[in-house]
């Protein structure tokens, strides 16, 4: 029998999910869980590329995980694992940066981006794009789920294989980029993606008080001044959440009212958080059951690394063999 079609998709540690998170990610990586073999990824590899605290690094993986697990990530029916805790991660990064020239790493757009006005920039950041090539070819994956911006990293990794295996052989295999179809999901600001770093984000987990806080100081269309003043629905970054949260009637009667000036803004938004809050309650309530057992979300990295590094290892080991390296020399002559 053949194997059924596997993904590989990673995300930051950056603690818990927020809203953007899961609108982007993680609710399409759910919905492909009864078709593919699913390795998802915590990337905190990728992490320290930026400064960080190495004591909260831990606690930001710990609540990443429970907010994946909670949204619907089964241990079961997928494999969820710290990119760290698999070293192969590291040893492929090496390998695959002796076919990798030195003028695609500098065309990347992510590194020009974060780069631009930097006096130094570390090397990591540079060749972050090979670990992540290395993230994904060490599972062998047929499609990886991506966002649009992260198209140009999947294809780097097709071009890394094809260089690799034009040298040693024909083994890597050049995966597919699954775009989601849903769109960039704004944050709070209205102009850029969420982002925690951009401090705009709407928390996944976050109480019913707390996704109000956020929500009430989102920027909605910037030309409606006053409350009786005629909206746009369609360039206010509030009515396009109440896509993912507010049913089709709910949504018509809104877009009317605010074209209308039968609503304000503040109502609108509080309509959104209601619904926000009662959509999110069943993953609210399992990740207080994962919190309240530290020791199963713990087993649950540890069981899906100890999978994951099974495969990786074996495509390593084929990767050493390939490139003549591993293997104790034989002298001459004997």
């Amino acid at each position: 029998m053949s194997r059924r079609k596997r993904v590989l998709s990673g995300i930051q540690p950056s603690g818990e999910a927020h809203l953007g998170n899961y609108l982007g990610a993680i609710r399409n990586w759910v919905a492909l869980l009864d078709d593919y073999d699913c390795f998802y990824c915590i990337v905190d590899l990728h992490a320290i590329t930026q400064d960080y605290d190495p004591g909260e690094l831990p606690r930001r993986v710990f609540d990443l995980a429970v907010s994946l697990v909670a949204s619907g990530l089964d241990p079961d029916r997928c494999t969820i694992f710290v990119q760290s805790h698999v070293p192969e991660h590291a040893e492929l990064t090496w390998l695959l940066t002796t076919v990798t020239p030195l003028g695609d790493l500098y065309r990347m757009t992510q590194f020009k981006e974060k780069s631009e006005g930097r006096e130094s920039v570390n090397a990591g950041l540079l060749n972050y794009p090979i670990l992540q090539a290395a993230d994904i070819l060490l599972y062998r994956p047929d499609l990886v789920p991506v966002g649009e911006d992260q198209r140009q990293h999947v294809e780097l990794t097709r071009e890394i294989a094809r260089r690799w295996n034009a040298r040693f052989g024909d083994y890597l295999p050049e995966p597919e980029a699954l775009i989601g179809e849903g769109r960039r999901i704004f944050g709070t600001d209205g102009v850029s993606k969420m982002s925690k770093s951009r401090n705009n984000t709407i928390p996944l987990l976050g109480s019913p008080e707390e996704t109000w806080s956020a929500i009430r100081g989102a920027v909605t269309d910037p030309a409606r001044v006053r409350k009786d003043d005629p909206g746009n629905p369609h360039v206010c970054n509030v009515f396009a959440l109440h896509e993912h949260f507010t049913d089709p009637a709910g949504r018509a009667d809104i877009e009317i009212r605010c074209q209308t000036a039968s609503i304000g803004c503040v109502e609108c938004k509080r309509i959104l958080s209601d619904g926000v809050s009662a959509r999110l309650a069943p993953i609210r309530a399992r990740a207080e059951e994962l919190e309240a057992h530290p020791e199963r979300v713990r087993e649950i990295l540890a069981e899906g690394a100890e999978k994951a590094r099974r495969v990786a290892g074996e495509t390593v080991a084929e990767v050493y063999r390939r490139m003549g390296l591993g293997e104790v020399p034989v002298p001459v002559g004997t």
